[in-house]
């Protein structure tokens, strides 16, 4: 079977310009009860965020149209697809370049975050075909992926380098059949990149096993922003000192010691939806054309260190902060609700 790396593909970095950003409208009731009003308020707000820098399409279940319309305004073009969730991260196509111009998508296999909650396949049917109707609709290639895999869960330097988490991609709800050395020939071959660094676990009670985009993600090639916790009695402490600890053992595709940026995570919040500990982190953020969007947890102290950090690693990009409470109880943020789709890039 023919893969992306066989022809040239590679994913880019995230701050690579890009065409647009693809989002999903929040539509999954069972998920966000009596949030979802404010899902889709806090949903609506990104996008516009985000339009002001780049064109934006929010797919929206076809009986939400009105609803996405009405909440994003005439700045964000609106897609009526069928959907079972919204968080186009994972379930959307991720990107790639090649040299020559070209875009491509990969689609991943989907099984509901390791189907924890045991629920039929058809309840999640419209997610698992969500990067295919959007590659069909764009009209580029397409690349089936044999893994299971939410996008989510790798970063990339567009160097060569990708981060992820044994918690999630080893864990055995995704992909009981591959061993680790399998896992990263998959990796290689869909993504273009030669060098994986493995951190650890991710936070605790983050419904997604550890994705990595609440853990690090590289600013630019060789330098790293990464979550911390400097509360020893905190149970996100351990993990977080241990994924540090790998990132300062660990070198890039092109033999380089990687510069780590610290962000403290903020304090402990609890979740309305269910009373676990809400995953919040500041590397949950979306890189636009010209800005950073970041979220906020009406925490100032750390809400502006973040700030602060984020204007330093990307200088030149405004920053702009956006409510992220409303959005984490659905179990992600801003990165987790949005895709980027690159425009031409070269190497």
């Amino acid at each position: 079977m023919s893969t992306p790396k066989d022809n040239g593909f590679y994913m880019p970095a995230e701050w690579r310009t890009h065409s647009c950003c693809w989002m999903a409208w929040p539509c999954n009731r069972d998920l966000w009860g009596e949030g979802l009003k404010a899902a889709r308020y806090a949903y609506a707000e990104v996008a516009r965020a985000i339009a002001r820098y780049e064109p934006v399409f929010m797919v929206a279940d076809p009986e939400d149209r009105s609803n996405a319309e009405v909440l994003c305004d005439n700045n964000v073009n609106i897609i009526p697809f069928p959907l079972n969730d919204s968080w186009m991260r994972d379930t959307g196509p991720s990107f790639l370049v090649n040299d020559s111009g070209s875009v491509a998508g990969v689609d991943w296999q989907f099984n509901d975050y390791g189907n924890k909650d045991g629920k039929p396949t058809n309840g999640w049917v419209d997610s698992a075909a969500l990067a295919t109707r959007i590659l069909e609709r764009i009209g580029v290639n397409r690349f089936q992926a044999p893994l299971v895999l939410e996008g989510g869960s790798i970063h990339v330097d567009g160097e060569g380098t990708l981060l992820t988490s044994e918690q999630c991609l080893l864990n055995p709800n995704r992909n009981p059949q591959l061993s680790r050395q399998q896992i990263e020939t998959m990796l290689r071959d869909y993504t273009g990149c030669e060098q994986i660094i493995w951190l650890g676990r991710g936070l605790l009670d983050d419904d997604t096993d550890g994705h990595v985009d609440n853990l690090a993600c590289f600013v630019k090639p060789g330098t790293v922003m990464a979550l911390s916790c400097n509360d020893p009695d905190d149970d996100n402490y351990a993990p977080l000192q241990d994924n540090l600890a790998r990132l300062r053992q660990a070198t890039d595709a092109r033999g380089r010691r990687l510069e780590i940026i610290e962000v403290e995570q903020p304090e402990k919040r609890l979740n309305p939806l269910n009373g676990l500990r809400l995953a919040m982190s500041y590397i949950n953020f979306y890189i636009a054309n010209g800005a950073i969007i970041v979220p906020e947890f009406n925490q100032p102290e750390f809400d502006s260190a973040a700030a602060r950090a984020l204007a330093e690693a990307f200088p030149g990009r405004d920053i702009v902060q956006v409510p992220g409470l409303d959005i984490i109880p659905g179990g992600g943020n801003v990165h987790c609700i949005t895709q980027q789709q690159p425009e031409r890039a070269e190497r």
